[in-house]
């Protein structure tokens, strides 16, 4: 069972464009997300899942840098990408992940990929129950139920949001669920890259906890800011999407 961990990441964000790349010590946030799959020890592959637009030939230069495979489908049709880039690697299980997650825990993506991998199920993830920081979320799914899927729904919200039906349809497709413990409970805490103030915010974290740890878990982030609760202010007005069952 070969388990491929994809990134959808590309250059137009609307809300903070070129995000990916954007630098914290020395390196783009990229780097950082594929640092830490690549300290996931169930993950054997990692794909960059990009569009074909010319503005995404850069981050093409990165993955070939940085060691990783990369797929180019399209902007709009995400779980199509997704699925190119999962078959580009003879994928069994896809690791769903997105590129606005740089400070991702790699202890609770292999923790949820042993869940899914214990239960049996077609779907797992750790973002079902609001519960763990935004940004920690992981899904690991079977790739025939993502092809089963794609055959089911042209929805385009379906098509943007890669899990969106599998995650409407349980009957369909078994689920399994994680929820955080209490010491990483804190759903309100936003560590995504969306605008320019989770930038600002992540970038902090990263220049405080990664130059000993360049793994720093979400428990480690949780703490600091416990501590320096001040930089709770930096983010808090960004508004976040909430894409659970609907």
């Amino acid at each position: 069972m070969k388990i491929v961990a994809t990134i959808e990441a590309r250059m137009t964000s609307s809300r903070l464009p070129g995000k990916v790349m954007l630098p914290a010590l020395g390196r783009p946030m990229l780097a950082h997300l594929t640092s830490r799959l690549k300290a996931a020890p169930s993950i054997d592959e990692i794909v960059l899942a990009t569009t074909v637009n010319a503005a995404d030939d850069i981050l093409v230069d990165f993955a070939k840098k940085d060691g990783i495979r990369v797929f180019r489908g399209s902007e709009e049709d995400v779980m199509a990408r997704v699925i190119g880039a999962a078959e580009s690697a003879q994928a069994d299980v896809v690791v769903e992940i997105t590129g606005d997650c740089p400070i991702i825990d790699p202890d609770l993506v292999e923790q949820t990929i042993r869940v899914f991998k214990h239960h049996q199920v077609a779907y797992c993830a750790n973002s079902f129950f609001s519960s763990y920081p935004d940004g920690m979320d992981t899904q690991v799914i079977t790739l025939d139920a993502l092809k089963k899927s794609f055959s089911m729904t042209d929805d385009p919200l379906d098509r943007e949001h890669v899990s969106r039906h599998i995650v409407n349809n349980p009957q369909l497709f078994p689920h399994a669920y994680l929820v955080a413990p209490p010491s990483l409970h804190w759903p309100g805490l936003g560590l995504t890259l969306d605008e320019p103030a989770d930038y600002e915010l992540i970038r902090t974290l990263i220049e405080n906890l990664g130059k000993e740890n360049p793994l720093f878990g979400c428990g480690d982030v949780i703490r600091f800011l416990r501590v320096n609760p001040e930089l709770l202010g930096v983010n808090d007005m960004v508004k976040r999407k909430d894409l659970r069952p609907t």
